[in-house]
């Protein structure tokens, strides 16, 4: 028997950005030559695991800043950096904002308790599931269900940004049919500073998404790939793929004209 489809917000996302990068990156198994490790990934997924270590309820070993610290060296990812120096740099910046993150947290601790870590959600959408991990579930003190999502190169966000960020608007809609008698919210949190931003949302709001999403998964899911032209993007350039877009004629004379060769 045939897996289901599934998308998640980060194929969703990247579908948005760039159908041709959707491609190279999860329909043609060539793509996957081309693909560059990414300190930014690093960095953040380092980061996520501390996280999750100092709020799993099972993880007895990460209580402290210190232990926290501790459990960053033992984490670190190192695929991506330039060079030692960089990788040094930046693990002492993930130290530093560790150690604000944390410091804060005690002086203002979240008013509720820690459902689930690195929580795996799924939803049928007709012929295909929206999957998802979200960072943390989080029962408020009046009974709200919180999805809290970090974003570990972020300074600010807003309550707008919650409201139609899409991996925050899939985990909520995710999430309800388990607390159908609770309110369900959304915070983002930005580990570099800055105050969380929280949205709760409506029933209508989720399943005007969840109807949105479904009408775009299925346009991915069949979406004619031969028939999709290359077309020069402001990404471009930071693009693992734009060698093979390159290739076609029609991407590197429109390319020329806007100066995104790289």
């Amino acid at each position: 028997m045939a897996r289901r489809p599934t998308l998640s917000p980060s194929k969703i996302t990247c579908y948005l950005a760039c159908p041709q990068q959707y491609y190279w990156t999860y329909v043609n198994p060539r793509g996957k030559w081309y693909l560059r490790t990414r300190s930014t990934y690093s960095f953040g997924l380092s980061l996520h695991r501390v996280l999750e270590k100092f709020y799993d309820e099972r993880e007895q070993g990460v209580t402290t800043t210190h232990q926290a610290l501790a459990a960053l060296e033992e984490n670190w990812i190192e695929a991506g950096y330039g060079s030692a120096e960089e990788m040094q740099e930046a693990l002492g910046e993930g130290k530093a904002i560790l150690s604000q993150y944390l410091e804060e947290i005690e002086m203002r601790p979240v008013e509720g308790k820690t459902l689930h870590v690195e929580y795996r959600l799924k939803h049928p959408m007709g012929e295909w599931d929206l999957i998802g991990r979200a960072d943390r579930i989080v029962e408020r003190a009046d009974g709200a269900i919180d999805v809290f999502d970090y974003k570990s190169g972020r300074r600010d966000v807003t309550p707008e940004e919650v409201s139609t960020d899409i991996a925050m608007c899939a985990y909520a809609a995710m999430l309800r049919p388990q607390y159908l008698d609770r309110p369900i919210q959304a915070t983002l949190i930005p580990l570099r500073g800055g105050e969380p931003a929280t949205h709760r949302f409506t029933g209508e709001e989720l399943d005007e998404f969840l109807f949105a999403c479904r009408e775009l998964g299925d346009r991915i899911l069949n979406h004619e790939w031969a028939e999709v032209e290359p077309l020069p993007k402001a990404i471009c350039p930071h693009c693992d793929f734009i060698k093979l877009c390159a290739r076609d004629p029609r991407y590197a004379e429109m390319a020329a004209g806007q100066n995104l060769e790289r």
